[in-house]
This record gives structure tokens, C-alpha cells and sequence, in this order.
């Protein structure tokens, strides 16, 4: 790829990352429409160290008070003295799911579950699956009953998302969309859903990207031109990527997911005719 395929795949890459509408997916999805190559897992992968600084950025100081807090209790040997320790080993227990089952699955992750066809899929079926815990939300507060915030959460909703963030493996789901759906059914209100979702994202994406990164270097880093590509997608990502989280936090304060389930629905169907109609290749 040239310079001006790598700042567009990390525009895509951050406007995407925590927009419940596929990062994975659409940088399938649009090399594929302007006739470019598939930039593969590995890239993928890689440029999400970009979105992964983002959020570390933006929840400096949420993750510094959950890091402190988890040292002070491994030292103390009072594992869950305070609130915070309690989250870094929810998060921790969270994110076993998705390790995994990335690791067993990983094959088909960088092959079979790219295809088009699958991601056409992925878009419609989560599209519908969120559309259901949008509805399920708005019964519990028909009832009048309390959503739930960060200091609610339990061992039990925690592991729940953690397997909801599994379905994010196969591309076109959605990281942020699968686990702001776990996050719905498991009783959160939208804005708890999505902190919580880019919370959990940090241990795998962080596990990912170097796996990828370790794995793959030599035909990642196997030229000038080829770093420079990897480089400048993934800062482009993370300077989009932050812009994108604040601006996801704030409109869910007021609105519901309804827009990104049209979205998906229109990408996954539009998706399907260009592949039935011959324009894309699966």
C-alpha cells in the first residue's frame, strides 16, 4: 500500500474501533470497494495499538486508579480491598473468554471468517441481536427499574460481556458492539456499556497486536516503506480513535444504538446484493 491507503485505513480504523459498527469489517469491506488488497489480520491488528492509546488517553485516570489499586493489593495480599482492585481483576477474568478462543480459532480468524459473505452476515445478524437488548432496556425502565452504573457491576455481568465479546472474533460484529450488547442485556445503562467496552477491549487488543506483531514482523516490518505504512495508520487511528470515544460516551447519553442498527442493516444487506450481483468478490 502507498501513504495516502495507510491514512485512510487508519481514519477507517479509528472512526470505526468503538462505533458498535466494525473496525474489522470495514477494513474488509472498503479496500475491497476502491479495488485495493485485503490489508490482512496481522495489519489489522497491528494499527489497533493506535485506537489501544486512545483509550488509554482518554481513561488515564480510571486505569491508573484500577492499576495502583490492583498493585497495592497484591502487595497487601488483599486482592479486592477497594473498588478498583475489584475492576482490574473483573476486567482480568473478563478478557480469559477471548483469549481462548482467539488462540483456537485463530486460523479461521485470518482466513474463512474474511470473507465477505461473512461479514454481510455478522452486520445484519448483530444489528438485530442489539435491536433486542435495546428493547430489553426499555422494559426495565418501563418498570421503573435501575440501570445499572460501573460501581453496580458484578463478577457475574463481567464474565457474561466477557463471552459476549467473543462473537467480536468474527469480523464484521463489532468489538464495542458485541460487548455494549452483553452490556444491555446484562442490565447497564448505554454510556456504563460502552466504558466498560473499551475498558475490557485493553488486555486483548494490547495480547493481540503483539502476538500479531511478533508473529508477522517479517513481512510487516519487512521494508521502509511497509513501517512507515504501519506507523502513520496507527497514530492516524489513535488521534481518530479519541475523538471517536468522546464522541460515542456523549451521544449515549441521550440516544440510543438505533442509528448504528440501521447502519449495520443497510451495510449488510447493500453488502450482499454487490456480492450477489457480481461487483465484490467474496
Amino acid at each position: 500500500m502507498d501513504i495516502v491507503q495507510a491514512v485512510i485505513l487508519g481514519i477507517i480504523q479509528g472512526l470505526t474501533e468503538f462505533l458498535p459498527i466494525s473496525s474489522t469489517g470495514h477494513l474488509r469491506i472498503i479496500p475491497a470497494l476502491l479495488g485495493w488488497k485485503d490489508p490482512g489480520a496481522a495489519f489489522t491488528a497491528v494499527i489497533q495499538f493506535g485506537t489501544l492509546v486512545a483509550v488509554l488517553f482518554y481513561f488515564r485516570k480510571d486505569i491508573a486508579a484500577i492499576t495502583a489499586a490492583v498493585i497495592k493489593g497484591m502487595l497487601s495480599g488483599k486482592l479486592f480491598h477497594n473498588r478498583d482492585a475489584q475492576l482490574g481483576w473483573m476486567i482480568g477474568a473478563g478478557t480469559i473468554p477471548i483469549v481462548v478462543l482467539g488462540l483456537l480459532l485463530k486460523h479461521q480468524i485470518e482466513t474463512s471468517f474474511r470473507s465477505l459473505y461473512v461479514i454481510s452476515a455478522s452486520f445484519i445478524l448483530l444489528a438485530v441481536v442489539l435491536m433486542v437488548a435495546e428493547y430489553f432496556t426499555k422494559m426495565k425502565l418501563a418498570r421503573g427499574e435501575k440501570l445499572k452504573s460501573l460501581d453496580d457491576l458484578t463478577w457475574k455481568e463481567i464474565v457474561a460481556v466477557g463471552f459476549w465479546q467473543c462473537v467480536a472474533l468474527i469480523p464484521g460484529s463489532s468489538r464495542s458492539g458485541t460487548t455494549i450488547t452483553g452490556g444491555l442485556f446484562s442490565g447497564m445503562n448505554r454510556e456504563t456499556a460502552a466504558r466498560f467496552s473499551f475498558l475490557l477491549s485493553l488486555p486483548s487488543v494490547l495480547a493481540a497486536g503483539m502476538l500479531e506483531l511478533v508473529k508477522e514482523r517479517e513481512a510487516l516490518l519487512s521494508s521502509d516503506a511497509g513501517i512507515t505504512n504501519l506507523i502513520v495508520a496507527t497514530i492516524v487511528s489513535g488521534l481518530v480513535g479519541y475523538a471517536s470515544i468522546a464522541f460515542l460516551l456523549n451521544y449515549l447519553k441521550t440516544h440510543t444504538t438505533y442509528l448504528f442498527i440501521v447502519y449495520r442493516i443497510v451495510v449488510g444487506f447493500g453488502l450482499l446484493y454487490m456480492l450477489n450481483s457480481g461487483t465484490l468478490r467474496p
